[in-house]
């Protein structure tokens, strides 16, 4: 009776861990899809191991969806063939999930770096596209930041009047404030700067988010290997 009531906790906190794998993998899609808009509207779309990871990411999010979805049909049918299916699956989300943390890691100044040419190329069609001129203006906004690498990059784009830079790079934006600007009313820093340094702010949480998801699948599985030896041992789990 020991053995049984055991394994009914087991099962029971099988499945609040499966409810937990759910939200997971609704929040990797989420984060994947985050960084893919992020990426489209900052980085070219050229095919780099760095412009991959947010599709890995949502890849990992759905294929967890899944194994969460195998895991409830085996916990509630006691079947040990789906619990051991549910078991490698999870092992395997955890080899890509470190795979992806560390090819992140790798990959942080390539993708700096992607960003960084790819805002100087938007830069260059800033006056002719009205869209890019949006997003620019909107990160130099929101990231208190002007140019690339500083504001002195304005002075290369293509009908860009010497000694202005866009009414986005002033420190209070209004019509016109561009124009014969001084140091002290725009930014100075350049954006892949700023919003390099929000990025590594974020990062601290970003690791201890995976970490805490990681500690979860582990749990997944240890609870359901003992679930699937307890149904094997012929104990009665329901």
């Amino acid at each position: 009776m020991a053995v049984e009531g055991g394994m009914k906790c087991v099962k029971f906190l099988l499945y609040v861990l499966l409810l937990a794998f759910c939200a997971c993998a609704v929040g990797l899609i989420a984060v994947g899809v985050a960084a893919q808009v992020f990426l489209n509207q900052t980085i070219s779309q050229e095919t780099t191991p760095a412009s991959l990871l947010p599709v890995v990411i949502i890849a990992v999010g759905a294929f967890l969806f899944l194994v969460a979805f195998v895991g409830c049909c085996g916990a509630c049918k006691e079947n040990s063939c789906l619990m051991i299916t549910f078991a490698v699956f999870l092992s395997l989300i955890v080899l890509v999930e470190v795979a992806v943390a560390i090819a992140g890691y790798v990959f942080r100044d390539k993708v700096e770096s992607e960003f960084s040419k790819s805002f100087q190329r938007q830069m260059q069609n800033y006056l002719k596209d009205n869209r890019t001129a949006s997003v620019l203006d909107g990160w130099q906004q929101r990231f208190n930041c002007c140019g690339a690498n500083n504001y002195t990059d304005w002075e290369t784009v293509p009908g860009m009047a010497k000694d202005r830079v866009p009414d986005s790079c002033c420190v209070n934006v209004t019509v016109g404030c561009g124009t014969d600007f001084k140091l002290p009313t725009i930014h100075t820093q350049g954006c892949v700067q700023s919003m390099g340094a929000d990025l590594r702010k974020n990062i601290l949480l970003v690791a201890a988010a995976a970490l805490g998801i990681a500690f979860v699948e582990v749990l997944g599985i240890i609870f359901s290997c003992c679930l699937v030896k307890s149904i094997r041992s012929g104990y009665e789990v329901m």
